[in-house]
C-alpha cells in the first residue's frame, strides 16, 4: 500500500505552493485529498524558525489580557501552542485529546470559568474548531477568541477567526481553485 500511495501522490508531492507567512518564505507541498481537491500542506513540525515566527505573530492578533489559557487540538499544533505559551509567559496551556488520559484529570477544573483562546495551525472546514469550542464549553470555560496561522479555502471568509494568511485550495494540476 505504501508504494501505491507514493505512486498516486507522486505528482502532487512534486508540486509546491510558495507562501510567505510570519515574514518567512516556504514552499508547501501540494497534496491530493480527492480527485479534484488538493491542498497545500503546512507543517510546523521540525521547522523551529517557522514555529517561533508564527507563534510571535499569532500572539499579536489578540490582546494578552483577553484570555487566561490557550487551547488547541492534538498533534500538528503542539509545537506552535508550546511556543506561544513560552513567548507569552503562560505557565500552562491545554491540548484537546481524542480521549481522556490519566495524567490530565484536573484540566476541566482549570478551564472552568476561564477565558480560552483557541488556536490551530490551519482552519479549513472548521470541524476542529467546533469540537474544541464544545470541549471548552463542556468544561465551563468561555471561548474569547480563535486564531490560526492559515485559513484554507472558504475559512478565510469567516468573521469569527483571526489568521495570518489565506491558503487557497488547488486543482489536480496545481493551479489555484476558483
Amino acid at each position: 500500500t505504501r508504494d501505491r500511495f507514493r505512486q498516486e501522490n507522486e505528482e502532487a508531492i512534486t508540486m509546491t505552493y510558495p507562501i510567505e507567512v510570519a515574514g518567512l518564505k516556504r514552499e508547501l507541498p501540494i497534496c491530493k485529498v480527492t480527485d479534484d481537491l488538493y491542498i497545500g500542506a503546512f507543517i510546523c513540525f521540525g521547522d523551529t524558525e517557522l514555529t517561533v515566527a508564527c507563534a510571535r505573530e499569532l500572539l499579536k492578533l489578540v490582546p494578552a489580557d483577553s484570555y487566561d489559557y490557550i487551547f488547541t487540538a492534538e498533534a500538528k499544533s503542539i509545537p506552535l501552542i508550546h511556543e506561544m505559551a513560552r513567548q507569552s509567559g503562560a505557565a500552562k496551556y491545554f491540548i484537546a485529546r481524542k480521549g481522556a488520559k490519566a495524567y490530565m484529570p484536573d484540566d476541566a477544573d482549570l478551564i472552568r470559568g476561564k477565558r480560552i483562546l483557541i488556536m490551530d495551525d490551519v482552519i479549513s472546514t472548521g470541524g476542529s474548531l467546533k469540537a474544541m469550542e464544545a470541549l471548552v464549553q463542556e468544561a465551563g470555560g468561555v471561548v474569547t477568541g480563535k486564531v490560526a496561522v492559515l485559513a484554507e479555502g472558504d475559512a478565510a471568509d469567516r468573521t469569527d477567526i483571526k489568521f495570518l494568511k489565506k491558503l487557497p485550495l488547488f486543482n489536480a494540476d496545481g493551479t489555484v481553485k476558483d
